[in-house]
């Protein structure tokens, strides 16, 4: 029970750091892009960058931990995480910070599916959702101070600082890891498919940049139409790959686990929506309704205060309802919270805002648990790796996905309204767009058996 608590409160650390810095990125992104003289709805480039560096080097992540050490990777990555938030810190244009945004993924692909792995690998089945959820609760210390430390960096300091306070925090991380992470490793481990790696991470880079830009930003209109195709090509023939190799990357035969599939593909559709809900809200309230920085961030963190919470009653309510019935009721939930914030305008009271946040953020952090714990009810310790860079991966396309959708749907919303910049009523649009694609994974989770997952949920059918 020491290393239930003990291993996920310490890996916690390179949790609670990327979260803390996507949610104060969020919440500046209209100072950085004053800043840097760019249009604010062009910063999802810095955000989807992230997400696809996650998606390119998530799925040797595994690999890596396998072959060198799960303790030797995973300080490696946050020291990858550091360099990267010091050359953001820097950046003095979009493309630099871009760039370095992508840097920064490629620490955060190894540093916190690793150590999700390693809390995988350490701890029973009997206690995986308890161990999760000890994991999270820390973790989301960052989505609760992030965004009111970014708006008070951003509004009274400069907002480069956001970006170098990761730097004693990943000291912090590496110490409390040398100290106590265990270094596992597997002695029969396959061949890196390599050119599972270069054909998954070209495509998955090139369609997401293509789609990202979509002629605006960065690139020209044929410059991302090419890209489009040329990732949709490279991940047609990576497909073709992966069935016909014997240890691919991404190996796409765990989707035939009734358990694993429903949390990957319908739980990739959930969060196509939440993804969009870090770039939205700042955005709003800054943009739309006219809040500061600070004043944006103290009423965005209340959603992660929520979900806080929730972590505590997540093992009780799936022992009690099953992963199932939690997954149909929570998923149109947790989606017509996501479309209420679309009914939010410059006079809605604050008291109700904050009510609608907090509710948000508790249904929509439980069915994140549900999900993550049902991923791997079925899966073999052996065959953790493999099936954690699949479920990975698809989380941070579909998260990337979000941002794209809901960018989109804003510069469509104002164009057809004849707006010169996005206002509060191209907003309330996408909220109900990315609510409504969010609510399609019901449909997902109806396939359930009702006693999915109930060696994990401790739930027995009566």
């Amino acid at each position: 029970m020491r290393r239930a608590l003990l291993l996920p409160l310490i890996i916690a650390c390179a949790l609670f750091m990327e979260n803390m810095d996507s949610t104060v990125i969020a919440t500046s992104l209209p100072v950085i892009a004053e800043d840097l003289g760019v249009n604010p709805i062009s910063l999802k480039l810095a955000l989807t960058a992230y997400l696809v560096s996650l998606a390119v080097f998530i799925p040797v992540s595994g690999w890596m931990a396998d072959r060198f050490g799960s303790l030797t990777v995973f300080r490696l990555a946050i020291g990858v995480f550091m360099l990267g938030s010091l050359a953001c810190g820097f950046a003095s244009s979009l493309g630099s910070f871009v760039a370095a945004r992508f840097m920064q993924g490629m620490g955060g692909a190894m540093m916190v599916p690793v150590g999700r792995l390693i809390l995988l690998k350490s701890v029973p089945k009997n206690e995986l959702v308890q161990a999760m959820s000890y994991l999270t609760i820390p973790a989301l210390l960052g989505p609760v101070i992030g965004p009111p430390l970014g708006g008070f960096i951003s509004t009274y300091f400069h907002w480069r600082w956001i970006f170098f306070i990761n730097i004693p925090i990943g000291i912090l991380g590496i110490y409390l890891a040398t100290r106590h992470v265990p270094q596992i490793t597997e002695p029969d481990l396959a061949p890196l498919d390599f050119a599972g790696f270069v054909l998954s991470g070209f495509g998955l880079s090139a369609l997401t940049l293509g789609l990202a830009t979509a002629g605006q930003h960065l690139l020209s209109r044929e410059m991302s139409i090419a890209c489009v195709v040329a990732g949709g090509i490279s991940l047609a023939l990576y497909v073709r790959h992966a069935f016909a190799s014997e240890h691919p990357l991404l190996d796409f035969r765990f989707l035939k686990i009734a358990t694993f599939r429903t949390s990957v593909v319908g739980g990739a559709v959930f969060r196509i929506g939440v993804g969009a809900m870090p770039f939205l809200l700042p955005l709003v309230m800054q943009l739309g309704f006219g809040y500061s920085a600070l004043q944006s961030g103290l009423l965005t963190c209340t959603s992660a205060l929520a979900a806080m919470f929730m972590k505590t009653m997540a093992v009780a309510i799936l022992r009690r309802y099953g992963f199932r019935n939690v997954l149909i009721c929570n998923a149109v939930i947790a989606a017509c919270s996501i479309a209420s914030y679309g009914l939010f305008t410059q006079t809605t009271p604050y008291a109700l805002m904050v009510g609608l946040l907090l509710l948000g953020g508790f249904f929509r952090s439980l069915q994140f648990t549900a999900m993550n714990a049902l991923a791997y009810a079925d899966i073999a310790r052996a065959e953790m790796s493999p099936a954690s860079s699949l479920a990975n991966v698809t989380q941070q396309l579909a998260l990337s996905l979000g941002v794209t959708i809901a960018a989109w749907v804003l510069e469509t919303s104002a164009g057809w309204r004849g707006h010169a910049t996005v206002q509060a009523a191209d907003f309330s649009v996408a909220f109900m767009v990315v609510g409504a694609v969010a609510s399609l994974s019901f449909w997902f989770n109806l396939r359930l058996a009702p006693n999915a997952g109930a060696e994990v949920s401790g739930r027995r059918e009566r």
